[in-house]
């Protein structure tokens, strides 16, 4: 079995690597090979170190031919540019996202044409592919079956990407899996270019002592997903079959990661509760209207059934999503925090 993961540098890429290598082994199959793709050398050295991993580093285009050199099984498709980038930029949106997906695609599709095994494709799209209904509106909970209605550059690319997936898979060139992702918090490290950086930022920043700045109204409701949670629902769509019975997948239909419906001011009282005030008071609330105009067409609240189906829940509480961070980083709390917060 030879896995490929592309955006493995990043930090849900870095994650799902090191998951793949302590269980060695997908769908019950042992990994023998694992391909770490990125643009930059992954910092985790244990990718190169491990001699199941082969590291591959720049464009993903110029490198897919080394890529699938020998026979690929499984890619899990993380590389993209992000929300704020494909705003700001829409040619790179463009090429990162669609014109990188379409010839890896092409690539998988190659390989199954000359004999080789038809890989799995495993694509990260988001909820950005949904738009939010107008103010005063109903909004019901979304679901896979609500009909897509991007509001930015990001999302309806990552919608095309989507719909190619489904058809190639029509097709028989592919087996793809698309897994929708929520608002991945709380990440560690530094903010990277997504216009959610601040979701993770105005947790992680004060429970390091810094001050942060919320660029969002407070009573904005965001859909989440813990890091842990995430990569658990990455493997588990990417290893059900294909059927229509319990715990399978219908088709290409996408699966939502299951989403836990925060709102801001929900968060800050965590913080204040877990960190105290003298934490919860280094974030200051500073609205952005490019920011929340990207950010607030992104729905809130989701039906997490098909999720469920699959044996994936959300996180609990916010409260659980906090303390998960503070015991997988250590390093990053403040020491009066890491005292308040020690188990």
């Amino acid at each position: 079995m030879r896995v490929v993961v592309t955006g493995a540098s990043g930090f849900v890429g870095r994650l799902l690597v090191r998951e793949l290598l302590r269980t060695r082994s997908f769908a019950g199959t042992p990994v023998t090979g694992l391909v770490s793709v990125d643009r930059v050398a992954p910092a985790d050295h244990g990718q190169s170190t491990d001699p199941v991993v082969r590291v591959v580093t720049g464009d993903l285009v110029d490198r897919l031919a080394e890529v699938f050199a020998e026979p690929v099984d499984v890619v899990f498709h993380l590389a993209a540019a992000v929300s704020a980038e494909c705003e700001a930029d829409f040619d790179l949106g463009m090429r990162v996202n669609v014109d990188a997906t379409r010839a890896l695609l092409e690539a998988a599709r190659a390989q199954s044409a000359a004999g080789g095994p038809t890989a799995r494709v495993v694509f990260t799209s988001s909820i950005a592919v949904y738009g939010r209904p107008a103010a005063g509106e109903a909004t019901p909970p979304v679901g896979e079956t609500t009909l897509p209605a991007p509001r930015s550059s990001y999302g309806t690319q990552k919608l095309m990407c989507e719909q190619l997936i489904a058809d190639m898979t029509r097709r028989g060139f592919v087996e793809g899996r698309v897994a929708r992702l929520m608002t991945v918090a709380v990440r560690p490290g530094r903010p990277n270019a997504a216009a959610s950086g601040f979701v993770s930022g105005i947790i992680r920043e004060p429970l390091a002592g810094q001050p942060a700045v919320c660029p969002v109204p407070p009573d904005l409701k965001l859909a989440l997903a813990s890091p842990r949670t995430t990569v658990r629902a990455l493997l588990r769509i990417a290893e059900a079959g294909r059927g229509s019975g319990p715990g399978q997948l219908r088709e290409a239909t996408p699966v939502n990661v299951p989403a836990l419906t925060v709102s801001v001011a929900d968060m800050l009282d965590t913080l204040r509760r877990l960190a105290g005030p003298e934490t919860a008071d280094l974030v200051t609330v500073a609205p952005a209207p490019a920011v929340e105009a990207l950010v607030g067409s992104w729905p809130a609240i989701f039906d997490n059934r098909r999720a469920a189906d699959l044996g994936l829940l959300p996180d609990a509480t916010f409260e659980a999503v906090v303390r998960d961070y503070a015991a997988d980083h250590p390093e990053a709390l403040a020491d009066h925090v890491r005292r308040r917060l020690a188990p």
